[in-house]
């Protein structure tokens, strides 16, 4: 079967030396295939043990350990707090995609800087897919100050984000059917714990007093999660971090919080925080006191080897600082009785 993934272009810049590190990396390795070779990896042979599966993002990472299980060495290039718009490949990252078996990215352009690097690494003969290519097109937000593409942030609607279980599932089992009822038993008990999730999230933000329902973050990271939960979403930035903020959004913001008497906004543990606490710095200015509601996680899950580390755990926090700061209820300990504030 053709390698029929492809990697449209996008207006952003990609620097020539991570092209060189490739190349170079690819002759160092001695990496089967040139850039010419096209037909993918279809099984998993000569795997004695796990085969090694690199994946970009904390939330695709711990999906695709999810429904690996033990089938599979799981090697994530982003830690915690990193920011995947801005996110360019290192020397390290080449060498570890080159010599992975398969290749898993969030796609939609979330990692846009590292879209040839994946380009080049599907030509050399790697499976290299991203969890959202089997989401129903129709379901995704296009914002219109994103000229023409998808929102990426897929993963703050916990429904919409279970559905790409399927697909990771699939794209697994053509790697490697010996075991692809595995994968697909494994995709349904995780959906099943996301599915009680996604009920609690629900829950907690329906208990927000109905006027106070606005959540007001440093980028536009929330859309999915205000469709998919019935919260006004505000912001300083836009869909992606790679804009820059400015006097007339911040004021802009200001006018509302101050009309609104929204009493809280977050910050975000990917995204510097200048901007909202400018923001509150405005609202004093105009006599409001409006509160920082605590950091929420939007495009990195939290430290590693805490709960909030897992997507579960950043959901779980997410929710339950949004319902508590803006006047909601939620139980002692979150979703899960995990949640140390």
């Amino acid at each position: 079967m053709p390698n029929s993934h492809r990697f449209p272009r996008i207006r952003r810049t990609f620097h020539l030396p991570i092209t060189w590190v490739f190349f170079g990396a690819v002759v160092l390795l001695g990496c089967e295939g040139t850039a010419g070779h096209t037909s993918p990896v279809l099984s998993a042979p000569g795997h004695s043990g796990p085969y090694r599966v690199v994946t970009t993002t904390g939330m695709v990472t711990d999906l695709v350990r999810a429904v690996a299980g033990a089938r599979a060495e799981i090697w994530p290039l982003m830690g915690p707090g990193v920011d995947p718009h801005l996110y360019k490949p290192t020397r390290g990252d080449v060498k570890r995609l080159l010599e992975a078996d398969v290749v898993v990215y969030s796609g939609l352009f979330l990692e846009g800087r590292m879209s040839e690097t994946f380009s080049q690494v599907a030509r050399s003969g790697k499976r290299v897919f991203a969890v959202t290519d089997g989401l129903d097109r129709s379901r995704l937000r296009q914002p219109p100050e994103f000229q023409g593409h998808y929102d990426p942030h897929v993963w703050m609607d916990v429904g919409l984000w279970s559905l790409c279980a399927d697909h990771v599932s699939q794209m697994l089992a053509e790697f490697d059917p010996d075991h692809a009822e595995e994968y697909r038993r494994n995709a349904a008990n995780y959906q099943a714990v996301l599915k009680g999730l996604d009920d609690y999230v629900r829950r907690v933000i329906a208990s927000i007093p109905a006027d106070k329902r606005v959540l007001v973050t440093a980028h536009d990271a929330f859309g999915y999660f205000s469709q998919a939960y019935g919260i006004e979403v505000r912001s300083v930035q836009g869909v992606t971090t790679e804009s820059e903020a400015g006097v007339r959004d911040v004021n802009r913001l200001v006018d509302f919080l101050v009309e609104r008497a929204i009493p809280a906004i977050f910050v975000e543990s990917s995204v510097n925080s200048k901007h909202v606490e400018a923001v509150v710095e405005g609202c004093a200015a105009r006599g409001v006191k409006v509160a920082l509601g605590g950091t929420l996680f939007s495009d990195a899950l939290g430290p590693a080897g805490d709960y909030t580390g897992t997507y579960i755990g950043m959901i779980d926090a997410n929710a339950t600082r949004i319902a508590r700061a803006l006047g909601g209820t939620a139980p002692p300990g979150g979703y899960q009785g995990q949640l140390s504030e």
